[in-house]
């Protein structure tokens, strides 16, 4: 028999793992976690000898492969500068900004979700393969969803596999469906606003463009410091394009939707292509559609790498979204969260 490759040990663990989901033998409401585990979220990446990409290169990972981390270094001489944090993996070391660190949460089926309602949903998975239904072609799997992203669902069906799915509403492909054991409900306690009482014109937020440090205020004292990953200064490829620079002066928050779909809204985009259903937690601050919002395809705060809008980790942007106005103004878990109005104040500068 042949042996089998690093990689392909990596994949079959995975699949095994995410056969879980759907055997008869699961226990309703089972979790299998793992928080040592990191998702390559770019094309393919280069394991080094030494936390430094000087050093000799001894292997490589592509798209979606799923490692396991012993541990976390600082780069020799602290490089690179902005991000020096460096994974130990099987046979050397990674950098960590083209890493997502994912878990495996396997989650019970909401029984009905009622007509005419929508029910946000969380990926708990690593990635998760959504597929589309059919008369002519049946059940074919499309475009897959990644750890922390965020979806609306609008019902529970029978997937391919015979076990509950949700039906997703994408608001620039339709609808597709996603396994239900692999999306967590959001509750509507999950989003409830913070420091409410605290007036409007008492809040601010202040992004440094120069340190790509983001910082909240309540009554001019910090509550909350984080670096981002702002737009690429000179990012445009030619005068047609528009710049991916994030701009700098006074704005104040217009819109938040807690889902949102960025890209052209095509299900069978290539994998490098600018398509990313379900970026969670998006604040607009500008009519352009500049916006602070949660980032599942990188690691690398503290470096410009963005189209314009302000990345965020997710769990960081979450709690910006339920901090800034405009208020949450509902109790319905049916409610859409879609808040207009003139909000929170947000200064950008270098």
């Amino acid at each position: 028999m042949d042996k089998l490759s690093r990689r392909d040990l990596i994949k079959l663990g995975a699949a095994a793992l995410g056969g879980l989901a759907f055997s008869p033998l699961l226990p309703a409401g089972l979790s299998v976690q793992d928080a040592t585990l990191v998702r390559v979220a770019t094309t393919s990446l280069s394991v080094y000898r030494e936390p430094s990409d000087k050093s000799a290169i001894v292997g490589t990972w592509y798209r979606d492969d799923l490692l396991r981390v012993y541990g976390e270094v600082t780069g020799i001489d602290g490089e690179p500068k902005n991000n020096p944090i460096w994974y130990r993996v099987w046979g050397g070391y990674l950098h960590r900004a083209r890493l997502q660190k994912v878990k495996t949460l396997l989650n019970k089926p909401l029984d009905i979700i009622p007509e005419g309602t929508r029910q946000l949903v969380e990926v708990t998975m690593p990635y998760t393969q959504c597929h589309q239904s059919s008369k002519a072609f049946g059940w074919r799997p499309n475009i897959r969803l990644y750890y922390e992203s965020v979806h609306w669902v609008t019902a529970v069906e029978p997937g391919p596999d015979g076990l509950p799915w949700y039906k997703i509403f994408d608001e620039l492909t339709g609808t597709y469906y996603v396994s239900a054991a692999h999306v967590r409900p959001i509750r509507h306690s999950d989003l409830e606003p913070i420091s409410p009482d605290v007036p409007s014109e008492q809040k601010r937020i202040e992004v440094n463009l120069t340190t790509q440090v983001l910082t909240a205020y309540e009554y001019d004292q910090a509550v909350f410091q984080t670096k981002i990953a702002s737009g690429i200064p000179a990012g445009r490829r030619n005068p047609k394009e528009l710049s991916t620079k994030t701009p700098d002066g006074d704005f104040y928050i217009q819109e938040k939707m807690p889902s949102k779909h960025m890209g052209d809204g095509s299900l069978f985009a290539g994998i490098d292509d600018y398509e990313l259903p379900g970026v969670p937690w998006t604040l607009f601050f500008t009519e352009s559609g500049h916006a602070f919002h949660g980032t599942y395809w990188h690691e690398n705060f503290g470096t410009p790498m963005s189209h314009g809008c302000i990345n965020m980790r997710t769990s960081e942007s979450r709690w910006l979204f339920r901090w800034t106005r405009p208020p949450h103004v509902s109790q319905e878990l049916s409610t859409e969260y879609y808040f207009r109005g003139r909000g929170t104040a947000v200064n950008i500068h270098y």
